[in-house]
């Protein structure tokens, strides 16, 4: 908030001395919010501009840190030479270490509320001018929908949050206390309401747009994270009936082809044929490999990755081992990049190989890396990828979790069944127990394999009440293996839940308290 309020002050400066020199004269070239809206393709920009914040928020390096390395999905190559305060700051996150002062994870708190301030630009003056009631229930939908994602992704990694409602003027506005987390979702859920109300439903091919299937979607899961199943299952239901479906073929779902196709509810948009400066891409893979001078075995592009961004988000081998066999996913999910590691923990890459069953031949190590986001580009670092947040296969499965825990286990079977069944190939490994006990395990599960990578595994334990007893039996394994590991790590406590309010936060807003135990 700090950037905003000194933008604020700045602009009522100038404005001051403005019409203390001039008086009534106004320069005609000057843009500030009082007369920037003045069509609605001034307003559809601004929404566009909202929705790049977004980018920040899912899909950064602040969110597959905190999403997945947090969590027993994936690790990091440890570099002994590379001890840098960001390579330090993000192991810590995984290893349980993390502090106040970590510099990785404040990016995901300042993504969300860049988010969120840009909608509330675009709310406060959306009757500036005269709209088409569908126009205008496109931008105020579009906005909500923005604004409600945005909060119930900063609540649960964060807890109670200050709640802004509209773009803070004064210092008075914006250095504000924390509400707490239920006047949050209170918000989410008053937002993401309007946002399906005001929606449009889903036309196939989709524009990457949020839409009614996506606000329902989102509403649904915020109630199965309090617990109102009942209303889950009516938002969610509501969904399964808008024309998504599964793509026959897992790997399909991620296939630059089909994004924003049948599968996806909500995608974070990347496209690399816009012209520089305007080009926005994804480079989540060459994150998720192991450092190396060259990775054109594995990506096809001659690219050096070993001082700017490799070595991360390694899928564990407790992952891997959770696929069952047959399970179509794990080939589609994971590659394993398979070559050596040098004296200085550096990688070469001589094949890439399959996760099934594989066994690294002598001489040689099979490094794990998620594949399921690597495909044909032409620039390194570059790829055109979008950025999961909802696929159909989610509906699905967050549909049938809210049946079960009401226990109408055999009518979740129809949809948990619909998921497996595109994983094996058939139906021959569809679950049939209805044991509601049995099903809140075997959904859990699923999940993890389904949604691997997409920075759900760690909320998933959080919001099942299974964090603390899996990431301390996952700590234990990992200490055995990796004498790296400092011996405090994987203290996973009940304050480990939520993550610190960014140390700088605290300092430029006295009202703001710390979350416990940090």
């Amino acid at each position: 908030m700090r950037k905003i309020f000194c933008l604020i002050i700045v602009i009522i400066s100038l404005t001051a001395i403005s019409c203390k020199k001039f008086l009534n004269e106004t320069d005609p070239n000057s843009i500030n919010l009082n007369n920037y809206f003045k069509t609605q393709s001034d307003f559809d920009l601004a929404v566009n501009g909202a929705y790049n914040q977004l980018r920040g928020l899912y899909n950064n390096k602040s969110a597959w840190t905190m999403g997945e390395m947090r969590s027993d999905n994936t690790h990091y190559d440890y570099k002994s030479s590379d001890q840098a305060v960001a390579t330090t700051n993000r192991c810590a996150v995984a290893d349980f270490l993390d502090d106040k002062y970590n510099n990785q994870t404040p990016a995901k708190w300042n993504a969300g509320f860049n988010a969120i301030s840009a909608v509330n630009t675009i709310l406060d003056h959306i009757d500036d001018i005269k709209l088409t009631d569908a126009s205008r229930n496109a931008i105020i939908g579009q906005s909500k929908f923005i604004r409600a994602l945005s909060y119930f992704d900063l609540v649960r990694f964060y807890g109670g949050l200050p709640i802004y409602k509209h773009a803070p003027l004064t210092r008075e506005e914006t250095y504000i206390p924390r509400s707490s987390v239920q006047e949050v979702y209170d918000l989410i859920i008053a937002d993401a309401t309007d946002a399906a109300a005001k929606l449009d439903a889903p036309t196939f091919p989709q524009t990457g747009r949020a839409t009614k299937g996506a606000a329902l979607t989102l509403l649904g899961d915020v109630y199965l994270t309090l617990k109102k199943y009942d209303l889950a299952e009516n938002a969610l239901k509501q969904v399964t009936a808008m024309g998504y479906t599964l793509f026959p073929n897992y790997g399909d779902a991620f296939a630059l082809v089909n994004k924003n196709g049948r599968e996806s509810v909500f995608e974070i948009q990347f496209n690399t044929a816009l012209s520089v400066p305007q080009a926005n891409t994804d480079a989540s893979v060459y994150n998720f490999l192991p450092r190396m001078a060259n990775t054109t075995v594995v990506t096809g592009i001659n690219y050096n990755n070993i001082t700017t961004v490799g070595g991360y988000n390694t899928p564990t081998q407790d992952l891997i081992s959770a696929y069952e066999s047959g399970d179509l996913r794990l080939d589609a999910s994971i590659g394993i990049a398979e070559g050596t590691f040098n004296a200085t923990d550096d990688f070469t890459a001589t094949a890439v190989k399959s996760a099934v069953n594989y066994t690294a031949p002598a001489g040689k190590t099979g490094r794990p890396f998620p594949k399921k986001f690597l495909h044909a580009h032409t620039i390194g670092n570059q790829t055109n990828d979008d950025w999961p947040v909802y696929r159909y296969s989610e509906v699905l499965l967050l549909l049938a979790e809210s049946l079960i825990l009401q226990g109408k286990g055999g009518e979740a079977l129809t949809y948990l069944n619909q998921v497996r069944t595109r994983a094996f190939g058939d139906a021959t490994h569809n679950i049939t127990t209805t044991d509601q006990a049995t099903l809140q395990t075997i959904i859990l599960k699923e999940r993890r394999v389904e949604l691997a990578f997409e920075n759900k595994r760690w909320l998933d334990l959080v919001r099942t009440g299974n964090a603390v007893a899996v990431m301390t039996a996952f700590g234990i394994k990992q200490k055995a293996m990796y004498s790296y590991l400092q011996p405090g790590s994987y203290n996973v406590t009940e304050n480990r839940l939520l993550f610190p309010i960014p140390n700088a936060e605290i300092l430029l807003n006295d009202k703001l308290t710390p979350n416990p135990g940090y």
